[in-house]
Formats: structure tokens, sequence, C-alpha cells
């Protein structure tokens, strides 16, 4: 680690302007973002003496080797800039904030010819429009259940609705009138859209226009006689207005806005969002934050709703309110100190004004509350299920450095497991995890090249082409291989694609490399970064039997206890890299790739391979029996048995076999 004196500014030469600063690494990757009124005082605060900065900033400038900086004419550029480099750089020592949950939307795929109803999980995409997020999903099943008996849109999946096109039957939902049954031609595509369409508007708050018409629709169908249809009317708007009183009206003036409020300690931070249109709750949300540095409520308002709105901008298209990214007010606990730009910044996304304030009073002022209760609830709870969490991930890397007599903590570690059957279709996993956590943007899958006489025919060899695949990758894009020295050149920085300014992918080697398996598994390991002249990576094994760590050229292990919170973080990082590669296996397996040696006998057919790995049990069975037991097989003769016995063992035990 450099001292932050080696690379800090000369003196006069940081401007007092308003900018965004990063700071990178040795290798040149940015480890941290932020932005300042004055960058000259900013980058001062971190060039103090380093015994009186927060643990996580003190970190950070330990970890660093320069900084940079741009400066910009306003305080709405210089929010927009530090936006696009955290989300291009992904620094490692900025806040992240992390859902405390994973919350259930209603998704509209509004993006398909015919649009779907579903329950969904995971990452926003483009084209889909998506209501909530709601605490529990049997919450938007209920609801979904109550609408679709006005609104029948499909809601199956996209093999059902195939399926049922193709036997012209509609499913249940369609005999039953809560589908329009599109897969059938009952309705057209437009038709169908249209009912999507009425269903978004229901939920995006338009709901006294949609129950006035349906009133006066029924009115007119009591009117003409028509009893029946008027009593489905009826139904209809009574289905409507019970899904309604399932949303609390907590405002009566329609407000349209973004409730937020903090609760935090001097480490983390947890954020509560309500989502509330035209006077309703619509959804609720929470996030944990790691502390970096010290940050008051004021600051963590402003970086929260800088990487929120500006993430909700970018799938514009797919916000659930009318397609708008950003709320008409948003209301928060403390106002940040640039609150000005921040809002014409908030108003730019979302193309009218937006107004940002603290309530005072009144039915918003008691809404904040109840936000921020939830937020302290929530707090409560991480510390009670993570209690400890951060100080055991640092014990763990404290007790493997000690254990293994590492120079540092491993921050960074990577891990290698190989997967096959039977010596064929060999695969490998790369798994990166830092500070403890994974970093699955990071992982690697590896087809090995060996063959049955290299690689692939046995672990060690396996690893020992892994290795040195992802390490001379590493010498080549860390320009190593050529020379290059690192930090001399303030334009051509290794490890950093001029093209593009983002990281390469393995440009940055790991504090400690593991590998699945025992005393083969590390020595072959070695023996590549050995040949590849690589000193600074250590080396260690992780053996499943009595999870016994190996070390190069020790002849006895290193036994870590059971309790132990290094031991517990090693299986964890080995267990993810053998998911990974049985997940990587299975894929390959499923796509029809190679998966026998059988596949190498002229004539053999899938339904011949079945039959003799039926017969034998496996393909180590088949390759000890002879060719007269071959024949025993039903549909084999002495030829077809013959030419099988020599594939799998050539033409000299062929012929000892008929001696």
């Amino acid at each position: 680690m450099a001292h932050p004196s080696s690379y800090r500014p000369a003196p006069g030469t940081v401007p007092e302007a308003p900018g965004v600063y990063r700071f990178s690494d040795p290798r040149g990757r940015v480890i941290y973002v932020g932005k300042a009124k004055s960058l000259r005082s900013r980058l001062n605060s971190y060039f103090a003496d380093v015994a009186g900065l927060h643990p996580r900033t003190r970190q950070m400038v330990m970890s660093a080797a320069r900084v940079e900086w741009t400066v910009v004419a306003t305080e709405v550029e210089a929010l927009q800039l530090e936006y696009n480099w955290i989300k291009e750089f992904d620094p490692r020592f900025n806040v992240r904030y992390r859902d405390d949950k994973t919350y259930p939307v209603l998704a509209v795929t509004l993006n398909e010819e015919y649009p779907r109803l579903h329950v969904y999980r995971g990452p926003r995409r483009r084209g889909v429009r998506y209501f909530g997020p709601y605490a529990h999903a049997w919450a938007i099943r209920e609801t979904l259940d109550l609408l679709l008996r006005v609104f029948p849109a499909r809601t199956c999946s996209a093999g059902v609705f195939r399926r049922h096109g193709q036997i012209g039957r509609p499913c249940l939902l369609g005999y039953i009138d809560k589908c329009a049954a599109p897969c059938v031609g009952t309705v057209s595509a437009q038709q169908h859209r249209a009912i999507v369409e009425e269903f978004c508007e229901f939920l995006s708050g338009r709901t006294d226009r949609m129950i006035r018409e349906l009133q006066r629709q029924m009115d007119e169908a009591a009117e003409a006689l028509e009893f029946e249809k008027a009593a489905r009317l009826r139904d209809d708007i009574g289905a409507l207005r019970r899904a309604l009183e399932k949303q609390a009206v907590v405002l009566g003036d329609g407000t349209d806005a973004d409730v937020v409020a903090f609760a935090q300690d001097e480490l983390e931070a947890a954020v509560q969002v309500f989502h509330v249109r035209a006077g309703r709750v619509r959804g609720q949300r929470g996030w944990m934050i790691d502390k970096v540095e010290p940050t008051s409520t004021a600051q963590l308002v402003e970086r929260f709703l800088t990487q929120f709105y500006g993430e909700q901008a970018a799938l514009a298209g797919s916000a659930d309110d009318a397609h708008q990214p950003v709320p008409r007010e948003i209301l928060v606990p403390e106002l940040p100190p640039d609150a000005d730009s921040l809002a014409e910044w908030l108003t730019g996304l979302r193309g009218s004004r937006v107004g940002l304030r603290v309530p005072q009073r009144g039915d918003k002022r008691a809404l904040a509350e109840t936000v921020a209760r939830n937020a302290a609830e929530a707090f409560t709870q991480h510390k009670l299920r993570r209690a400890g969490d951060l100080t055991a991930r640092s014990a763990a890397l404290q007790e493997i450095q000690d254990a293994l007599g590492l120079d540092s903590a491993p921050l960074r570690i990577e891990c290698v497991d190989v997967s096959h059957v039977q010596g064929t279709d060999v695969v490998a996993s790369l798994v990166v995890f830092e500070d403890g956590l994974a970093r699955r943007s990071d992982y690697r899958r590896f087809e090995i090249r060996g063959g049955a006489e290299g690689s692939g025919s046995n672990d060690p060899a396996a690893i020992a082409e892994v290795v040195r695949r992802r390490f001379r990758r590493y010498l080549a894009e860390s320009g190593a291989e050529n020379g290059t020295e690192t930090g001399t050149d303030p334009v051509v920085r290794p490890g950093i694609d001029p093209d593009t300014g983002r990281p390469r992918k393995f440009a940055y080697p790991p504090n400690l490399l593991v590998v699945d398996g025992g005393p083969p598994q590390v020595e072959a390991a070695a023996d590549v970064l050995a040949e590849l002249g690589i000193t600074d990576v250590a080396v260690c094994g992780l053996a499943k039997r009595l999870e016994e760590v190996w070390l190069p050229a020790d002849p006895d292990p290193v036994i870590l206890s059971r309790t132990s919170e290094g031991l517990y973080l090693l299986q964890r990082v080995r267990d993810e890299a053998h998911r990974f590669a049985i997940t990587y296996h299975r894929q390959r397996r499923s796509k029809g790739m190679v998966a026998s040696e059988l596949d190498a006998v002229p004539g053999l057919g899938p339904a011949r391979q079945r039959a003799l790995l039926k017969h034998f049990g496996s393909v180590r069975r088949l390759k000890a029996a002879a060719a007269k037991e071959i024949a025993e097989v039903p549909g084999f003769g002495p030829r077809t048995a013959a030419a099988v016995h020599t594939a799998l063992n050539g033409p000299a035990q062929q012929e000892a076999a008929d001696d």
C-alpha cells in the first residue's frame, strides 16, 4: 500500500473550482469517485493526518496511487459527471446501495405483441412496465385476481400461450372470462393491448374516471332492461373498489411523491422509500448502505437521489408512473447543501418541475415520520440479521493472512475449480471475492482445451491450463509482458482499455489464488505462476475431505479451526467456484456437446450408446470388457463389438484379446 504523501498533488495545482475527482490504484483501476464545490479544500482533507481519517477512508487513500480531477462549470454538471463515473467504473469504495430484500413487482410486458401480466423479481428491462414494489408476492396475486375480472389480460407464460394456440382451445382462465384468450384469436392483438393499457391506467391512479364510466354503462344497461349485463358491470365495479381498498389513502389531495427516510450509525445506513401516487401508497422499497467515510444525512440524501433517479432515468420507459422516472415531489428528512442544483438536475430528468423539500406539518409530515419508523425498524432488523458481518469479514481476512503468512490481508481472492465426467467435457470456473464478498461481474468460465491426453485427463493439468491462461492474459493486459512501467505515463495506463476507459477483464491479479484440491493441484498452480515469473500472488488449496489448507512445497497442511471465520470464507469461495463450474458443465451437456468417448466410434448412434452404458454402467467398465462381452448386448454383432473395443482400447489390446 502507498502512503498518500507519495501521490499528493503539488501545492497550488488543485483548482478551487467545483469538479469531480477520482482515486485510482497502482494498476489504474478507479476505486473512488467524488464531487466537491471546491476541489482544493476537498482533496486537501484526504491528505491530512492519515490516523485521523475514517477507517474506510484511510483504507481507500492507502490503496490509491493517484488522484485525478475534472473541473466543471456548474453543480448540475458535477452531479451528472459523478453519476456517470460511478456507473462506468463501479468504484469499490463508493457508497453501495443494496436492496435489503428482493421485492416483487407486477410486470406488464408491453414489448410483446400480446402483453403479459405477471409477478416478477429481478433487474428492470426496457419496454416492460412495473407496478410496485409490493411487500409480498401474494399481495400482487390477490390484486391481480380481482382486476382480471375487469381487465381479462393474458397472464400465462410464452410456452403455455403457444401450446393453447396450437391446440385451438383456451386455458381455464379463458373459459371463466378472466382472460380474453388472445391465444385462440378471441380478441385481436390491438384489442388485447387496449385491455392491457386500461389495466395500466387503472394502476397508475386514473381510477375515478374508469369507475364512473362503468357506472354509466351499468345504468344504461339497467334502463335497457339488460339486467345480466348490468349485474356483471356492478360486480366489476365492486372488484375495482375492493382492489382500491387494498391501497391506503395517505394524502387526500392526490399527491404524487416519493417519501425518503434514513436510519444510520457510523458504518452503515438504511434507506426506506414510500412511493405515493394519486395519494395512495403504491409501493415501498428499502436499501442498506455501507458508508465509506463520515456522511451526514444531507449527504446521504444527495447521493441516494442521484444514484436512484439516475438509474430510473436510464430505464425510462419502464417506470411505474406514466413512464416518468421522477415524481412531481420528493420529501426528504434534510435538504442537501446544493438542493437547488439537485432539484434542477431532477427536473431535467422528469421534463417538468420537481419539488424537493422537507415536510413541516400535516399529513405529509405524519407520513414522513411513518417512513422514518420503517427505516429504523429495517435498520434494527438488518443489524440483528447481520450482527458483526463487517467485523466477521475483516476477521476472516485477518485469519487467512495470519494462517498463510501473507504480507497483507487478501482483499481479492480468486478460486479455480474443474468439472468433468470421467475426463470428458472438461470445464473450469474462476470466481472472485473482494473484501469477503462475491464479485460476480468478474467471474469467468473456461473450456479446457487439453483433450484426453492433456489437461482434460486430470485435475492438476486442467488447473494448470486455467491458471496459465488467466495469468498470461493478466500479463498481456497489465503491460508486464512488454515491460511497461505502471504509473509513468499519464495517458496510457496499463490495465485500462484506451478506447473505452474501462478496466480490462484480467488486468488485476488476486492477492490469493485458491484451488479446489490438495497438494497436486496446488503444486500445478504454483509451478505455472513460477513459470510466468509472478511472485506477488499467494497460492493455497482447500481439500474437501478434511477441509485442510495446503500450501506449495509444504508437506503438512494448515489446519484452521472448524469455527474459524477464515475457514468459513475459504469454504464459501470454494463452494461458489464449484457451483459455477457445475452450472457451466450442465449447460454444455444440455446443449448436446461432446459427452462421451463413444462418440468417436464410427456408426455408433445415441441409441446404441445408451444401450452400452445401460448394460455396463460406465465407460470405464465398458473399456475393461472384452469384445465377446460387448457382442452380448442386444443389437451388437461381433463386427460392431470389435469396432467399439478397438476404438476404446486401441488395436494392440484388441489383438491381445483375440489371442
